[in-house]
């Protein structure tokens, strides 16, 4: 590691990897901290990445991490600890970057990818099988469960879409209170046109065998049989250095529920904070894969157009004392 990096990029996933491929490609020095912890570490498979549907998560990432260093970029195993600002102007800023193992290096610029941690509801079973059979994205996993029994374990109001959003690739759904509101009169009424059973009842445990998930044990003591189980999580960012450069963190809602949280930013990526820029799931809570990649790529040439200009502003600069000298 160099003391001082053009962008230091915290988070590796496929935002981070993507701006940094950029970057580097761009003749920028790029360093990408990653603490190896991806949000979808639990799946076997991503979807919807065209090219690369069905592929391993994990390769992706791998081959990802070869391609940065291929343009010289480097990825390091390691936590971001803190970030700060130091002396600097809006238009040349510089931050410091705190590992967890004591090492630090400079930035001119800094990318945040570190992503979101799913909550999810606290039922035995629960976390056990996340990623596998309990699942809550329909373009993640709809196909791979259809024509499958699905039991959605609602916690948030938006369960109800969730259940009918599902429907789509299983006539058998059945849709479980546990912790939500009750459906008003217009979402029972979709419910019920779409076939969806409804359960008022809270979930006591997500029950599995060799095979899989076998069903929902209710408090009462009875069971919903089902192979999938649909959760809606709480989407949190992880917030230690966005908190460290004073980033304020808004809400995502829907009726009335919070959703999760995320770090508001400009459509280039840029933040309140001038030279922090953020891309992926830590600005848009619902980022697919290749959707978080896509950020990356189009955060890091706004990156770079920012270091340009800083260049750009510095070499005019030189120049004209330059003339004064000569003059």
């Amino acid at each position: 590691m160099r003391e001082v990096y053009d962008v230091v990029v915290v988070g590796g996933g496929p935002a981070g990897l993507a701006g940094a491929l950029c970057l580097a490609r761009a003749r920028r020095t790029v360093l990408v901290v990653d603490a190896g912890a991806p949000r979808n570490d639990p799946a076997e498979h991503m979807h919807n990445y065209l090219g690369r549907d069905g592929n391993s998560p994990k390769a992706l990432l791998e081959d990802g991490r070869a391609e940065v260093a291929r343009y010289g970029g480097e990825c390091v195993s390691g936590t971001v600890v803190s970030a700060e600002a130091l002396s600097g102007s809006d238009e040349a800023p510089r931050f410091r970057v705190e590992l967890a193992d004591g090492r630090s290096v400079s930035a001119r610029r800094l990318l945040l990818t570190s992503g979101l941690v799913d909550e999810l509801p606290e039922v035995p079973g629960v976390a056990e099988r996340w990623g596998k059979d309990v699942v809550h994205c329909p373009y993640c996993h709809g196909w791979e469960w259809r024509d499958q029994p699905m039991a959605v374990l609602a916690t948030a109001p938006s369960a109800v879409q969730q259940a009918l959003l599902f429907r789509q690739w299983s006539a058998d759904v059945t849709w479980v209170q546990h912790t939500a509101p009750w459906p008003d009169d217009e979402a029972l009424e979709q419910l019920a046109a779409r076939d969806i059973e409804v359960v008022a009842e809270q979930v006591a445990a997500v029950e599995a065998g060799e095979d899989g998930i076998t069903g929902l044990r209710l408090a009462s003591g009875e069971r919903v049989p089902c192979r999938a189980v649909v959760v809606v999580p709480r989407f949190t960012v992880r917030s230690d250095v966005v908190a460290a450069l004073g980033l304020d963190l808004e809400e995502e809602h829907s009726d009335g529920h919070v959703d999760g949280t995320y770090v508001p930013s400009a459509p280039t990526g840029g933040t309140e904070v001038p030279g922090v820029y953020v891309a992926g799931n830590v600005t848009d809570l619902h980022a697919q894969v290749l959707a978080a990649a896509a950020a990356g790529l189009k955060t890091a040439t706004a990156i770079n157009t920012d270091l340009m200009a800083e260049d750009l502003r510095r070499a005019v600069d030189d120049r004209r004392a330059a003339g004064r000298s000569r003059g």
